[in-house]
């Protein structure tokens, strides 16, 4: 079955399905992605004549119907995924879908359990990529006493990129698009429960400093319901603590953005750019690489396929690990409006 053909539909081919997803699938030997599906007849030719995929269509439903269709590519906002997930697994479709993984925990439930009712369907979101070099070797340290009894986790995301009121509306700050997404703290819950397992409680205060922007659909300003600044601090199950600072209206932050692990042995350090110091207590920092055979590399697609051709469990990232990203996703925003904890068993 290794060189079984695959034949791939995408329903919204967005900046990442473009420069990830279908290239990275049209370079396996034996797949095909024959059908794309955008929101205008006009983007999704554009995308067709760019990449050499014969069929174009505005109806997700004539991906799901299609009898030659064998998995699909969900790249829509997050709005759309649990809608469309759901559709193609239903319809006997494997399916990738891009992250968040929904709108909140209660889609994000319905997801799951599709997919649990197709187990011989592949079902994968699209992991956050940004220590797929280093997690294999954090977590390690982390769970082989290294750096001793872990007490305190720093995570900074310091960004100037919505200080500009001038700037044209994102989809991110619009919930009825990105649902209880905030900025890209998802993508870091991610992260850290991949080094250090789930988080059992939050208590979060946020604020939205740029009001309103104007929206490139319609030419007119529009209200911003989503938080560019938001802090979290979190109880691990595992026991110690998270800080998270997440804004988009830092300019010059005093530090370099990263998650700090600190232990009673020592303290591990990781930077944006995948890179990692270890600093034993007592010690300076000193840079260190990924255990030898560890340092993974993007290959999303790749990783999809042989799921479905070999079987390969999915690591990065099933839908259960995307379940409770989105608990405590949506247990922040229950806390920043309650203005109290919230533990993830509520939700």
């Amino acid at each position: 079955m290794a060189d079984q053909p695959i034949r791939v539909g995408v329903i919204g081919a967005g900046a990442n399905t473009r420069s990830r997803h279908i290239p990275g699938l049209q370079a396996i030997e034996g797949v095909q992605v024959i059908a794309v599906c955008n929101r205008s007849e006009a983007s999704g030719r554009k995308v067709a004549d760019e990449f050499g995929i014969e069929r174009v269509t505005t109806d997700p439903e004539a991906i799901f119907g299609s009898r030659d269709v064998d998995a699909v590519v969900v790249g829509t906002w997050p709005y759309r995924h649990r809608e469309f997930v759901v559709r193609a697994l239903d319809a006997g479709k494997h399916v990738l879908t891009e992250a968040r993984m929904a709108m909140d925990a209660t889609e994000a439930r319905e997801m799951l359990a599709a997919a649990q009712q197709h187990p011989d369907l592949v079902a994968q979101i699209v992991p956050a990529p940004i220590d797929l070099r280093s997690w294999r070797t954090a977590r390690r340290l982390i769970t082989d006493g290294t750096l001793g009894q872990v007490r305190e986790a720093h995570v900074n995301v310091l960004t100037a990129g919505s200080l500009n009121p001038a700037t044209p509306l994102h989809w991110r700050e619009r919930r009825d698009y990105s649902g209880m997404n905030i900025m890209t703290m998802g993508l870091y819950i991610e992260v850290i429960h991949r080094w250090l397992g789930p988080t059992k409680r939050v208590l979060a205060d946020g604020a939205i400093w740029v009001t309103e922007r104007i929206d490139p659909e319609t030419g007119q300003p529009r209200a911003i319901d989503v938080p560019d600044s938001l802090g979290v601090l979190a109880v691990m199950e595992s026991g110690g603590g998270v800080d998270y600072r997440v804004s988009a209206v830092t300019h010059a932050p005093a530090g370099a953005n990263g998650i700090s692990v600190y232990g009673s042995k020592g303290t591990l350090h990781w930077q944006a750019g995948d890179r990692m110091t270890l600093a034993p207590v007592g010690g300076e920092p000193q840079p260190i690489e990924p255990d030898p055979g560890t340092a993974g590399e993007w290959r999303v697609e790749a990783d999809f396929i042989n799921s479905i051709r070999l079987g390969t469990p999915v690591t990065l990232t099933n839908f259960e690990d995307g379940l409770l990203y989105m608990r405590v996703t949506e247990a922040i925003t229950r806390s920043r409006l309650a203005g109290r904890a919230v533990d993830i068993a509520e939700v």
